[in-house]
């Protein structure tokens, strides 16, 4: 591919010198090949740039001013949109080439094409597949099972200690309720002892009269 810049050599125009200038020198800089065309001492290139100039990029007399840029017979551009083009780091797309690698034009191609076709590796998961629940919660579904285990285990020591301490309740309560019927009982023989020594003695009051 032969990139085409169409000049005027003998331009008149201080304003399309110095676009030309422009132009070419940016290319040179870029060590991109291309072919100088002039259109002010050669007729037949005047009338192919003319002609090959799309329709709705001529300005409005018709007639195309230099510098005009092609890539082979393919239209480029003309001074404003190579200057856009450089702004935008875009020249060799402007040109219709493929940037050389480590370029600025192609580092930014490079992100674009990963953004256009999504190849990213968060972006390739598939959500219909199940996880299991340990490997989705990590460590927390261990701690989780481990609580509930502690929490089960801890009600059914509590049950037992509830039951233990009920029976040692009741054995107090009867040690309690044995302690209260010793006294009594004590209390009955005594009364049943002092009723008989009252009747020996009224039995030998008796006697004695």
């Amino acid at each position: 591919m032969v990139i085409k810049v169409f000049l005027a050599s003998s331009s008149g125009s201080t304003a399309i010198k110095k676009k030309q200038q422009d132009v070419v020198g940016f290319l040179e800089a870029l060590k991109v090949d291309y072919t100088q065309l002039d259109i002010a001492c050669n007729e037949e290139n005047r009338m192919w740039m003319r002609q090959n100039v799309p329709e709705e990029k001529k300005p409005a007399n018709g007639i195309p001013l230099p510098p005009q840029i092609f890539n082979e017979e393919g239209y480029c551009g003309d001074y404003d949109t190579f200057f856009d083009a450089k702004e935008d780091n875009s020249v060799y797309a402007f040109l219709g080439l493929p940037p050389p690698p480590g370029s600025k034009e192609a580092e930014q191609a490079d992100k674009a094409h990963i953004v256009e076709n999504g190849n990213h590796a968060d972006e390739n998961l598939d959500d219909s597949i199940e996880v299991p629940e340990e490997e989705r919660n990590g460590d927390a579904h261990v701690e989780e099972e481990q609580a509930e285990e502690a929490d089960e285990e801890g009600g059914e020591g509590g049950e037992e200690e509830e039951a233990e301490e009920e029976a040692a309740d009741g054995e107090a309560a009867d040690e309690e309720t044995a302690g209260d019927e010793a006294p009594a009982e004590a209390e009955e023989e005594a009364v049943e002892e002092t009723d008989e020594a009252q009747a020996e003695e009224e039995e030998q009051e008796e006697e004695a009269e």
